[in-house]
């Protein structure tokens, strides 16, 4: 895949729909400064983005020390005009969420808004790019912010496997080095030095705007023009990268790492984006390693069982690439399953492909690439991506076309020319004691465009939501019923996922490779889903195919068989993740955290389940779970997309006229007990570098009229302008992260707060975190600081709406809780209303209650 277009693009050759061509306006300002415009009036939002086309490759003296990554951080820390603390109250005062990331080639800073508001945002993110100051008085904390970071991704197995891939399979090149840094480099970075490197890199000529959504093109290129257009050129030199050399042999390193299962990963080295088999190749891993129907995972996972999760990528930026293969899997089965990757790999290289796989890759990436369109951020990105790499806003809808040209050839000599031994990489992680290691306006939310919601209810009692958007040729299904945690007992705690884990291995008249295949043949996916108060399924469709859709999900909800052989692979898999969670810091302590707070519920249990119950958990318990839950009266199924809604009607009523009526399970107002004391819980993993602390207090149920203002709570303490960030992370430099969660439940609920800090700072985090608490119940929440919060809040809710799926999901799980599909609205007009006085009331009533501390250290 060429960055940023991970395996996303492809048509069939006859495919009747076509990537849009854009219709975006390229601006040059007369400092040489590109500004990218593009009206998008479906939805009253606006994105917002800056792209500076430097990376972890260009730092030159300073390659491997992060100088890219660190200066992202500090653009942050104040401007001429305006403070640390200043950056994210203007944002979110104006309803805004602002972000920013750093990869190998560029760094990009965005904002998205609702669209009356984009001239404030627009003026925080020229002024922090263009103004930064890097204080001297904020670089020491960040830096050490940083190198907590650093530590966290030392334990991280995902983040350890990418960067040791990286590093061996690259002896040359820049991305050899972790775009975060290496400690040792990281720490020689003094304050003149970031500086420098950011009124070098961060020039008018090196820096490009994308700006998509409800926007005025005259009023936005007259803002940049007084905010950007004065800005002076500056000269500079690109640092020259140099070449990797022809690797001529296959590299291996394994190592041991704190984990339950190990992690592998497979590189072939394969050209740069613009050589002509970077299409065929990008087909190539969405065959093997894309979706449930591909090669590796129906080979490798479902019918040999070897691993626990297996996937394949193409990565193909403008420098040289790898083609990546990745598993997990337990220790002792790893040379196995990377035989079988090779054995999987020689059959393509043999006997090529069959058309009907191409077909289904190049409806699968063509689908994927339309999703980007759903949202004003997926557009600017794409158009970002486009640009930063081929200075042509079309690349996408270009590189679509050269896909359209691959053939079953085109892959199987790609196959052969690149996956050889001779460039190959393979390196894992494997558990300590395993013998392996030898070597996240109102009137207009949740509608882009098309009609309001249209409730139905079958004759059988089954609930029926459909919403006309014909913004993109997609439909977004699901099925959703009550069950997930609220459904369990100690005893068959891990149920719901098992359950959903093996609604796509089977029905009794389609098997798990035409259940994936059906849907994915045509671009589609499906997927399974049980969470604390529900379990179903979705699907995502071409608007072409949404019978065929609509068929396969209400055979699996009727009729999916859950077969013996299928439940014994995913108790493994589950096995496998509790494992896991419980050598992860974070999993951990809020595992323990709700365990205490709902004694004897199944929300103090883990979603997952243990390592008693699974083993109990039979066939057919599995059945009669199922049986019981996936009922008319107790179910919600929800259409959203480019549909006919009497069409839809008509179509899910025979599909699913005949399902059992059944009830609704579980009573909404039923509770437990309160708690009668505070309680502390300590625990101790081994080879972690990293605390974490979390205080949990017992809350309302979904629905509960103290849930809106609890929201508001949780959005005042979770962002970078909350008063936990503001304190904790950035004025006395405790965590690198820090925040609040909840945990919303039918009958009860649970408001939490966390921090990530240095295990030698522990205590002294602990004790800011009570205190802010403590603030919270004292003195409640200031009125600038409330204003500002609920116009995040407003901001955030346009911007969540913006996709069907998530739309979809929004209004199905209200419904389904008895809310109301409209609950969205509702909910956003009573915190309009909302007054100071209060959130200062609801904090007195939860967070004087008996408390909960669960802490996670080091040995």
């Amino acid at each position: 895949m060429h960055d940023q277009h991970t395996s996303s693009i492809g048509n069939t050759p006859h495919s009747p729909m076509q990537f849009p061509s854009s219709d975006a306006t390229v601006h040059t300002l007369a400092n040489g400064t590109t500004v990218i415009l593009k009206e998008d009036t479906a939805a009253p939002v606006v994105s917002l983005q800056a792209w500076c086309e430097t990376g972890s490759i260009h730092e030159g003296t300073w390659l491997g020390a992060g100088v890219s990554h660190f200066l992202e951080h500090m653009v942050f820390k104040g401007t001429s005009r305006r403070t640390t603390a200043d950056i994210p109250r203007d944002v979110q005062a104006s309803g805004g969420a602002m972000n920013a990331y750093t990869s190998f080639d560029r760094t990009v800073y965005y904002i998205d808004c609702p669209s009356d508001q984009w001239e404030p945002c627009l003026d925080v993110l020229t002024d922090i790019v263009t103004n930064a100051s890097i204080p001297e008085e904020e670089f020491a904390q960040e830096q050490d912010v940083i190198r907590r970071e650093i530590a966290m991704g030392n334990d991280d197995p995902d983040s350890t496997l990418s960067e040791l891939l990286f590093s061996t399979a690259f002896s040359t090149h820049p991305c050899k080095y972790p775009v975060i840094g290496h400690r040792r480099l990281f720490d020689r970075i003094q304050r003149d030095d970031l500086y420098q490197y950011y009124k070098t890199r961060y020039s008018p000529e090196n820096l490009f705007f994308v700006i998509v959504g409800d926007i005025d093109s005259d009023r936005i290129l007259e803002s940049f023009g007084k905010s950007v257009g004065n800005l002076e050129p500056q000269s500079f030199q690109e640092p020259a990268l140099p070449a990797e050399p022809r690797q001529t042999g296959r590299r291996v390193v394994h190592r041991p790492f704190a984990t339950a299962v190990t992690s592998f990963g497979m590189a072939w080295r394969i050209p740069a984006l613009d050589h002509p088999d970077s299409p065929a190749l990008d087909v190539l891993a969405s065959i093997l390693g894309d979706g449930r129907s591909s090669r590796l995972y129906r080979e490798i996972r479902e019918n040999r069982q070897l691993v626990h999760g297996i996937d394949a990528y193409s990565y193909a930026p403008k420098f040289a690439g790898v083609f990546v293969i990745s598993g997990e899997c337990e220790s002792e089965a790893r040379d196995t399953a990377i035989n079988a990757v090779f054995e999987t790999v020689a059959e393509i290289q043999n006997e090529g492909v069959k058309s009907e796989e191409l077909q289904k890759a190049c409806s699968r990436i063509l689908a994927t690439q339309f999703s980007t369109l759903s949202t004003v951020s997926g557009q600017a990105g794409d158009l970002g991506s486009n640009w930063h790499e081929a200075r042509n806003l079309d690349f996408t809808r270009d590189y679509l076309e050269a896909v359209q040209r691959v053939t079953p050839e085109d892959v199987r000599n790609a196959a052969r020319q690149y996956l050889v031994d001779s460039g190959l990489t393979i390196v894992s992680l494997n558990p300590l004691d395993s013998e392996a290691t030898t070597t996240s306006s109102a009137p207009n939310i949740g509608r882009s465009s098309g009609s309001e919601i249209q409730r139905t209810k079958l004759p059988n009692g089954l609930t029926l939501l459909v919403h006309e958007n014909p913004k993109t040729p997609l439909v977004s299904i699901a099925a959703t019923f009550r069950a997930g945690l609220l459904g369990e007992t100690a005893r068959t705690n891990g149920i719901s996922q098992l359950c959903a884990r093996t609604l796509l291995k089977g029905t009794e008249k389609l098997s798990a490779e035409e259940i994936s295949s059906r849907i994915e043949s045509t671009g589609g996916s499906i997927r399974f889903s049980a969470g604390n108060n529900s379990i179903g399924l979705s699907a995502r469709v071409l608007r072409t195919e949404l019978d065929g859709g609509i068929d396969v999900l209400a055979d699996v909800v009727k009729n999916a068989t859950h077969p013996e052989d299928a439940l014994n692979r995913e108790r493994e898999v589950q096995l496998a993740t509790v494992r896991e969670n419980a050598q992860q810091p974070f999993a951990n302590a809020v595992l323990k955290l709700r365990s205490a707070l709902f004694p004897g519920s199944p929300f103090g249990l883990s979603r997952f389940g243990s390592e008693q119950s699974l083993p109990s958990i039979n066939h057919t318990a599995l059945r009669s779970f199922r049986d019981t839950h996936f009922a008319a009266e107790n179910g919600v199924i929800t259409v959203f997309g480019d549909v006919d809604s009497n069409a839809v009607a008509d179509l899910i009523g025979s599909q699913l006229s005949d399902l059992h009526p059944g009830s609704s399970q579980y009573d909404q107002n039923k509770s437990i007990a309160p708690l009668d004391q505070n309680t502390e819980i300590e625990t101790r993993l081994a080879e972690k570098e990293q605390a974490v602390i979390t205080i949990g207090f017992r809350t309302c149920g979904i629905g509960h009229e103290d849930t809106d203002t609890l929201e508001v709570i949780d959005e005042a303490c979770s962002d970078m302008a909350s008063r936990l960030f503001t304190r904790i992370r950035e004025e006395l430099g405790l965590a690198y992260y820090v925040g609040t969660s909840q945990f919303p439940g039918l009958h009860d609920g649970a408001f939490y707060f966390y921090v990530g800090t240095d295990p030698a700072r522990a205590t002294e985090a602990e004790k800011e975190l009570l205190g802010q608490i403590n603030t919270l119940v004292t003195d409640g929440i200031a009125e600038d600081e409330f204003t500002r919060v609920k116009a995040a809040y407003r901001g955030k809710t346009l911007l969540e709406r913006q996709s069907n799926s998530a739309f979809a999901q929004t209004a199905g799980l209200d419904e389904l809780f008895g809310l109301g599909f409209d609950h969205h609205k509702k909910s956003l007009e009573a915190i309009e209303s909302l007054e100071a006085s209060t959130i200062l009331t609801v904090c007195q009533k939860y967070f004087t209650t008996p408390r909960i501390i669960s802490r996670v250290l080091p040995p």
